[in-house]
């Protein structure tokens, strides 16, 4: 089964970017102005290049063959039974292949974010005579307390031991890492220094 794992915020903004970019780019061609329309379109083409390459692009994929990581300019694939450790700082860090490292970009998690799920789990603080919070089961403590301290990093990173754990208990063969260029990221940027340079060089 296949699983996508994304910044949920990035990713919103990142298409409401994208729709705005394209509602201005057909009102610059329509009341085309010479060179300030192209300066316009060559700012919006920048920042629409670097929103796709940081909002858009990065993702935690889980398949059947393995984990494939897409940061900004580059994708790696991690056959599970090449997968050695899985930590969780800011950021889930996968150890493969003997000691090499792969950072995922997502999902991330912030101090707030920890704090938050570190309170999630705590008793409430009673105060006063009377009771104004409803009182937890044994059975319903019990999984807030499971799930205290826990992010959805932490979560993704349970997913990727799992399946990892997996491959090693049916004895595959750790088979090799591949790490690509993101193609699509650099025809964004490519796309985008085009524009810098006609906007330049028009009087």
């Amino acid at each position: 089964m296949k699983q996508v794992f994304r910044s949920k915020t990035a990713y919103v903004f990142g298409w409401v970017w994208v729709v705005f970019a394209a509602a201005n780019v057909v009102d610059l061609i329509v009341r085309y102005s010479g060179k300030p329309s192209l300066v316009a379109l060559a700012v919006l083409g920048a920042l629409t290049a670097v929103v796709y390459v940081v909002a858009l692009r990065p993702a935690t994929v889980l398949t059947e063959p393995g984990l494939l990581g897409r940061t900004p300019l580059r994708s790696t694939f991690v056959p599970w039974a090449a997968v050695d450790d899985v930590t969780v700082s800011h950021s889930i860090n996968v150890t493969h292949s003997g000691g090499r490292l792969l950072r995922l970009w997502t999902p991330m998690t912030s101090a707030r974010e920890r704090a938050k799920a570190q309170r999630r789990g705590a008793a409430p603080v009673r105060r006063g005579r009377f009771q104004t919070e409803p009182t937890l089961t044994k059975g319903e403590q019990a999984a807030a307390e499971v799930f205290a301290g826990r992010t959805h990093a932490d979560w993704v990173a349970d997913q990727i031991t799992g399946r990892a754990e997996q491959a090693r208990f049916r004895k595959e063969e750790p088979g090799p890492v591949r790490v690509s260029w993101a193609y699509d990221s650099i025809a964004a940027i490519a796309v985008a220094l085009v524009l810098i340079i006609l906007a330049a060089m028009v009087p």
